[in-house]
């Protein structure tokens, strides 16, 4: 016997993300994950959204302006930033409901590295689903020198934990019958 084949196999549950009775106002969530931005990360968003402005893809031009270099888009900020905090605040939502008070505070450019954070300003049960229940956070975007460059308030529609049901077994997104199985190691 193997020091290896000691050990019982188990099943362990990992991040499942929070439910709603998980936040508290006040609570604040450095989200993991700094992301570097990339000069193609700019020019595929740009493109595929349509923005025109060629502050975002022509360096001619963008040498030219006040900045003196290509601004990477706004709006791949928000998505990044907005991203970069769904493990903490949405990974069980049902829907979003609203982004409000979106503001851009300072320019991205190529290469800046961008971490985001989450505070809890408002969190109530839904009138209408038992299910779920709603959380305001202000998300907030830094660049590597502390900078902030962008901040916004989102409100998701989180699923109680009592109706999500969470398990090892079974996590967000797995379809029965994948991985691990004879009976997904019992009595876990």
């Amino acid at each position: 016997m193997t020091e290896d084949s000691a050990h019982a196999r188990r099943l362990v549950a990992g991040w499942q993300g929070r439910y709603y009775e998980d936040f508290e106002v006040g609570d604040i969530y450095k989200h993991p994950y700094g992301r570097t931005v990339t000069e193609t990360d700019n020019i595929w968003f740009t493109n595929i959204t349509m923005n025109l402005n060629p502050m975002h893809f022509n360096e001619a031009y963008a040498s030219q302006t006040e900045f003196g270099e290509i601004l990477v888009d706004g709006t791949f900020v928000i998505a990044l930033a907005v991203g970069m905090s769904v493990i903490d605040i949405s990974a069980n939502a049902t829907a979003n409901l609203g982004y409000d008070d979106i503001r851009h505070h300072g320019p991205v450019y190529h290469g800046d590295t961008l971490f985001a954070e989450s505070e809890v300003l408002t969190k109530r049960e839904s009138k209408s689903r038992d299910h779920v229940g709603m959380v305001t956070v202000e998300l907030r975007a830094y660049n590597q020198d502390g900078d902030l460059v962008l901040s916004l308030e989102r409100t998701p529609m989180v699923l109680k934990r009592e109706y999500a049901q969470p398990s090892a077994a079974k996590p967000t997104g797995w379809p029965d019958g994948i991985g691990t199985q004879p009976a997904d190691l019992e009595d876990e």
